[in-house]
């Protein structure tokens, strides 16, 4: 018999860094679960991916048990990490703040591919270019 879903939790956590303290403790610990457990699962399946934020969805059932799947970091986040850049342009029509070459857009499609729509790696880094375009990023016009 399967069990019975209490509730289905978002959160975005640096991997291998979750600990009890706030904001990830007085989120999970009104579900009941046992946050030690979760911490240590968490930080052991997200261990190699180097701090990086960690989108993570928890199911939550009925027993106070749990189960939870990492998805791939945000776009901005790869964007970010591959131009060693701390944050995006506010203003990001005028002032640009770095650009991103085919390579580097591929790599960042290739990462995110899991989570996105499209069935090829042309139409990802599209989708990642648009990303980048908002965060006052330009991208390097391909050379085919």
């Amino acid at each position: 018999m399967a069990k019975e879903i209490k509730s289905t939790v978002k959160l975005e956590i640096p991997a291998g860094q979750a600990t009890p303290a706030p904001p990830i403790g007085p989120t999970l610990s009104q579900y009941g679960i046992n946050m030690g457990e979760f911490c240590s699962q968490f930080n052991e399946a997200t261990s190699d991916k180097d701090g990086i934020v960690t989108p993570v969805v928890i199911t939550v059932y009925e027993d106070n048990s749990f189960t939870f799947v990492t998805k791939t970091p945000p776009t901005s986040e790869l964007i970010k990490r591959e131009l060693g850049i701390e944050k995006g342009s506010g203003e990001p029509n005028l002032n640009k703040v770095g650009k991103l070459t085919q390579e580097q857009l591929t790599r960042i499609a290739e990462t995110k591919l899991p989570d996105l729509n499209p069935n090829d790696i042309e139409q990802a880094k599209k989708i990642v270019a648009g990303s980048a375009m908002q965060m006052g990023i330009e991208t390097e016009e391909d050379s085919k």
